[in-house]
């Protein structure tokens, strides 16, 4: 099933893992990001399990998408920085709840999924330059009857735990005054849970950013069932995360992305993952988008 999302607005440019301190490495995050792996010789990427297309478990077993791509050349680029020989690239599973956490921890070295760039994480890490624009929307059964929010009086909604979408939806119910099923948002801790209730009706929709929701529809068993509706509540400009203070590693992964832009190749790796992509997402580059990365995309 083929599916064409509507254009991106708005330019903007630029606990069993919550492991306790006794048991995570001792690796603090004003630690050099640069150092460490110099030292190590291991570059390590946080992903996602089913941020389809940007960061998920492919058939192989393996992380793979368009934020994985990105980041394997900037762990291309780090080795070259670094003058190292040999350089292993691990990959380490995370959630919402759980990526800030790792990262400061120095469990991980960079977080490449589909984060959302916000003020307030800003106090905790820090964003490399935004490589993807896309804004909260709801993903629902084409037979449910729902078209946005104000559909979902009596509706059960579910959101991914800690994520800007459930913050935005919160903040909409409460300002039009919605009454959602039972009071309040269904959580989980992830995107599989939340189209797991989607699936077995124990949820009527699912407030995500919109390239995640027709990802997620795109790899389902039924892709014709499901739609992305409601015009868009919110805004996120997504980014890879780094640890604060690392201005070196900041910089390093800040060219690489540059440099994807002037070849051409970042446009390339686009087209891999979205047109139509491994699982048929066909999610076109909105304008607002390919603008963003060209004002990125600067000489050195």
């Amino acid at each position: 099933m083929s599916f064409s999302p509507a254009s991106l607005l708005g330019t903007l440019c630029l606990g069993a893992i919550l492991l306790t301190a006794s048991v995570l490495p001792a690796r603090a995050q004003d630690g050099s990001t640069m150092k460490r792996i110099a030292e190590t010789k291991v570059f390590t990427i946080g992903h996602r399990d089913a941020s389809v297309p940007l960061s998920y478990i492919g058939p192989d077993g393996k992380a793979q998408g368009y934020s994985i791509d990105i980041c394997l050349k900037i762990a291309e680029a780090t080795k070259e920085e670094l003058k190292l020989e040999k350089m292993e690239v691990k990959f380490v599973p995370l959630t919402p709840q759980t990526r800030i956490p790792l990262l400061t921890a120095g469990t991980v070295d960079i977080i490449c999924e589909s984060s959302t760039h916000t003020v307030g994480r800003r106090r905790q890490v820090a964003f490399l330059a935004t490589t993807f624009l896309t804004g909260s929307k709801l993903l629902v059964r084409k037979t449910a009857g729902i078209k946005g929010l104000d559909d979902l009086t009596g509706k059960t909604l579910v959101a991914t735990l800690g994520t800007t979408n459930e913050k935005a939806a919160q903040a909409e119910i409460d300002k039009r005054g919605i009454k959602i099923r039972g009071g309040e948002i269904m959580k989980v801790k992830d995107h599989a849970q939340a189209m797991l209730n989607l699936e077995q009706g124990r949820a009527d929709a699912y407030v995500s950013d919109d390239v995640v929701l027709y990802g997620l529809a795109s790899a389902s068993k039924n892709p014709a069932e499901w739609e992305v509706v409601g015009p868009y509540f919110s805004f996120d400009p997504y980014g890879m995360i780094i640890a604060r203070n690392n201005d070196d590693f900041r910089l390093v992964g800040d060219k690489t992305i540059s440099k994807l832009v002037q070849s051409g190749e970042m446009f390339k790796i686009y087209d891999k993952w979205f047109m139509p992509g491994p699982t048929n997402i066909n999610y076109p580059m909105s304008d607002r988008l390919k603008t963003n990365l060209e004002l990125v995309a600067t000489p050195d």
